[in-house]
């Protein structure tokens, strides 16, 4: 399919620049795939609305997202630098974009302080460096120190719009999930922002199951695709792992007749990388690179066929991605109604993209 197909137009002003005070008080868009009615909710209302039944099973990514926004001093010219750490290929290494007004060269190092610095080993493409990495810290820790919550450009950029600190004293906190427990992620899988500890407690009580996945986002489930045809855009390289309690619960769940029902994208993806038929529990963890593109089939074609997902919650995603034609490929879906029912977000002034409000598609 042509990428301009992915396309929409969304007021600025739509676009969330601070999360939802408290996190479940959000906005949540209800679709029955079924009969395509629309219904209007907040996401504490989710033990309230009939759709989650006794047995089902919410599966989250307990990625930790790392302070990964830093800001560096030129050795040797005192020009400043700033950079989203990505990875560590190696050890001693960083992965990092960087962004200067000055050039950038082979081999020049870059200070945090008189203990820690970089040095710039390899320009790749759009901006990333290879370097290696001089601290007595760990990289975790000196992040920690040095380093801000990475928000999205288009929440920074917005904020300055709007004559705000493009970084504010909650964001630490507010751009992870309260269930956070497996540090790598330089973006944030959205969805779960949503749920507080409250929450989950009212729908384990009416009987839902949890479970967690691990997927430690990096720049690219983000990136917009650039190339003329979705099919041609190249996915990115993602680590995740199901561990053996979840490949339990998702068995017990099956068997019981009960649903399985990923809280965003990255859950999505990680869950439907699983080998098929899916490995037994007895085997323990299993641990993946995943570069599952999944995207709305041609005309004629039979269609992704989705084994864990059953249900989706997901966040309002940005034109031309990945994460849309993830979506759209659904069953029930399609692109025309799923830009038809964010036409209808717009409409009713519904909050987008990483601090926005979401929608259910059950």
């Amino acid at each position: 399919m042509r990428t301009d197909e992915l396309d929409y137009q969304l007021p600025s002003d739509l676009i969330a620049t601070e999360p939802a005070q408290p996190r479940d008080s959000a906005r949540l868009m209800v679709i029955d795939r079924k009969t395509g009615r629309i219904s209007h909710h907040q996401v504490r209302d989710l033990p309230d609305l009939g759709i989650f039944r006794p047995g089902d099973l919410l599966v989250f990514n307990q990625s930790k997202v790392v302070p990964a926004y830093v800001e560096l001093t030129r050795t040797a010219t005192g020009g400043h630098v700033t950079g989203l750490y990505l990875s560590s290929p190696q050890s001693n290494q960083w992965s990092i974009l960087l962004e200067s007004r000055g050039k950038l060269q082979e081999g020049e190092w870059l200070h945090f302080d008189d203990e820690s610095s970089i040095q710039l080993l390899t320009r790749c493409e759009n901006g990333r460096w290879i370097a290696s990495f001089h601290s007595p810290l760990s990289t975790l820790e000196l992040l920690d120190r040095k380093g801000s919550p990475p928000l999205p450009p288009y929440i920074r950029k917005q904020r300055q719009a709007m004559q705000m600190p493009a970084l504010g004293p909650a964001d630490r906190d507010r751009y992870n999930t309260v269930y956070a427990s497996q540090s790598g992620s330089v973006a944030a899988p959205t969805a779960g922002l949503h749920f507080t500890e409250d929450l989950l407690s009212r729908l384990e009580a009416i009987g839902v199951q949890k479970a967690m996945v691990t997927l430690h986002v990096g720049l690219g489930t983000f990136a917009p695709i650039r190339t003329e045809n979705v099919e041609d855009h190249p996915i990115h390289n993602e680590i995740c792992c199901v561990p053996r309690a979840t490949l339990e619960a998702i068995a017990r769940t099956r068997a019981a007749g009960g649903r399985v029902i990923p809280v965003g994208t990255t859950t999505v993806r990680t869950l439907e990388s699983l080998p098929r038929p899916m490995p037994s529990p007895e085997d323990g963890d299993v641990n993946l690179d995943t570069r599952l593109f999944i995207t709305p089939a041609p005309p004629g074609q039979r269609g992704f066929e989705f084994q864990h997902t059953d249900i989706l919650m997901t966040n309002f995603h940005l034109p031309r991605s990945s994460l849309l034609a993830l979506v759209a490929a659904l069953p029930g879906v399609g692109v025309p109604n799923l830009l038809g029912w964010y036409r209808q977000a717009v409409e009713n002034r519904y909050r987008f993209y990483s601090y926005g409000d979401a929608m259910l598609l059950a």
